[in-house]
């Protein structure tokens, strides 16, 4: 068996669960959604955290490779990530749900009654360091291979932020261009929010 192919092998990458808080501004038939799979500079419940450019080898080399998995089961895809990039907030997808697929019409269900509610990463560590202070994993490049829809995630952070479909009369397209300034205008509250709390601390603001 080669590197590539023991690199694949559900044992041997890690899954990372990353919460998905839906936020359905749109539900119809083609299934598509879009949202953060992962979100830069926050500690998730196993202590680690993904840095900005983790993705980059990924995205580069071989991002046409990267697979839309149910639960992290390798045997079950369901459906196909169509965009998939970093901005400044962490991980953007857009994929579409493959609705001819059993599972993906299950999914599809559980999305519009709101009963799914979680992303997820499976990934191999390439480059980390754990800080001596705290244990903290900092993951600074991860090979990426599948994003999941998940039951329980474990991180607040990142979402589903719009599932839709074909009904929309052609503006999918801009929709999602205002979804990811949406999503860039948040990440630039949360990051004012943090120097605002450093400064507090430091200057013994009230």
């Amino acid at each position: 068996m080669d590197s590539h192919r023991r690199a694949m092998s559900a044992h041997m990458f890690e899954r990372k669960q990353f919460a998905c808080t839906l936020e359905l501004k749109a539900l119809e038939e083609s299934g598509r959604f879009a949202g953060y799979a992962s979100v830069f500079d926050v500690v998730d419940n196993q202590r680690d955290v993904m840095l900005p450019g983790a993705f980059a080898q990924t995205l580069a080399g071989r991002a046409a490779e990267i697979r839309l998995l149910w639960q992290h089961e390798v045997k079950e895809p369901i459906g196909v990530i169509e965009h998939i990039f970093e901005d400044g907030r962490g991980l953007y997808v857009e994929g579409r749900l493959l609705l001819e697929v059993a599972r993906a019409r299950e999914a599809y269900a559980l999305l519009k009654a709101g009963a799914l509610r979680g992303l997820s990463i499976g990934y191999s560590p390439v480059r980390y360091r754990i800080d001596p202070e705290n244990g903290v994993r900092m993951l600074a490049a991860v090979q990426l291979w599948e994003v999941s829809l998940v039951t329980f995630p474990a991180n607040a952070a990142s979402r589903i932020t719009v599932v839709k479909g074909e009904g929309a009369g052609g503006n999918e397209e801009a929709e999602m261009q205002a979804l990811l300034r949406t999503g860039q205008a948040l990440a630039f509250c949360e990051a004012l929010d943090r120097g605002i709390n450093i400064l507090r601390l430091y200057c013994s603001l009230p």
